[in-house]
């Protein structure tokens, strides 16, 4: 049984050694993904310390000069489930600006009966929608002539939208909400005609409870999933649209990496850091990978 005693040793050498192949693994891949550049997106949250809880690594790699994006963040709650709205919305801009957003005024926080902060509430998807084109779309809000232009080409001020897939990563109702209101914008905006969206909606792919916790163990699985969907075919049928899925994979080192997630989360929101946090921004998977996936909206007549 002497072997027995070899397994701390192994146990030591794996853990090791895995933060190595992670980023072996990262560095390869990076530059065979697929990416977007020169860009206007919007980030759409639930609450205050999402873009940092979920949809760090995918903020920190859009928002890198060298892509000419321009990221901002809608979060439609201020958090304020517990009387702590003012100080989360602060602690979400001084994050945002962490997680390398250009100004903080490209952090908007709305604060509406309408959309409030609760565990048991679900949001209305026609008043996100209309939200939405509100802000991205308000010239579509008034009557288009038929035969004009635009009635055959929809625009709108930003060209991607990112959010929550259906399963809202924790399932939390407001986070499912966000998935719903969404696709009603992109539904809306391509009207019973089918024309095309030119809104790309992008959602962060939900995983199992054991892969959740993960950390970097979930490369395997991840890209696993990744090659069975077809890598190699990230781009639209047509070869010319926007990519079908992409993968941000953090740094475990450096300023665009896992450390500047971690301080987004641990100097800003600073409000949220309680026990069960700590345990979230260690094992998640969330804090060092990104797999989006592009929503393919079905036009109803």
């Amino acid at each position: 049984m002497a072997w027995f005693w070899l397994l701390p040793i192994a146990g030591a050498l794996v853990a090791a050694l895995l933060p190595l192949l992670y980023t072996y693994i990262a560095t390869t891949y990076q530059d065979t993904l697929p990416r977007i550049h020169n860009k206007r997106i919007c980030l759409l949250i639930a609450h205050p310390d999402d873009e940092a809880m979920f949809f760090a690594p995918t903020v920190l790699a859009l928002t890198r000069p060298e892509t000419g994006n321009h990221v901002k963040i809608l979060c439609l709650s201020s958090g304020n489930a517990d009387g702590l709205g003012e100080t989360r919305k602060k602690e979400l801009v001084k994050s945002g600006m962490i997680l390398g957003l250009r100004e903080e005024n490209d952090v908007f926080v709305l604060d509406s009966p309408d959309f409030p902060d609760s565990m048991t509430a679900t949001w209305d998807a026609q008043k996100i929608s209309t939200l939405l084109f509100s802000a991205f779309a308000p010239h579509l809000a008034r009557p288009t002539p038929p035969g004009s232009p635009s009635a055959s080409r929809p625009t709108a001020n930003i060209d991607v939208l990112i959010t929550f897939d259906a399963a809202g990563v924790s399932s939390h109702p407001n986070h499912v909400s966000l998935h719903a209101g969404a696709r009603a914008f992109i539904r809306t905006l391509c009207g019973t005609e089918g024309r095309p969206s030119p809104v790309a909606l992008y959602t962060l792919s939900t995983v199992s409870f054991l892969r959740k916790y993960t950390a970097i163990l979930d490369i395997f699985p991840t890209l696993a999933a990744w090659a069975f969907a077809g890598m190699s075919h990230g781009l639209s049928p047509d070869k010319s649209g926007p990519p079908r899925s992409l993968l941000f994979l953090n740094p475990l080192s450096g300023s665009e990496g896992l450390p500047t997630a971690w301080r987004a989360m641990i100097t800003a929101h600073k409000s949220q850091m309680v026990w069960f946090r700590w345990g979230w921004i260690t094992l998640s998977r969330y804090m060092v990978m990104n797999d989006l996936w592009l929503e393919q909206v079905e036009v109803e007549p």
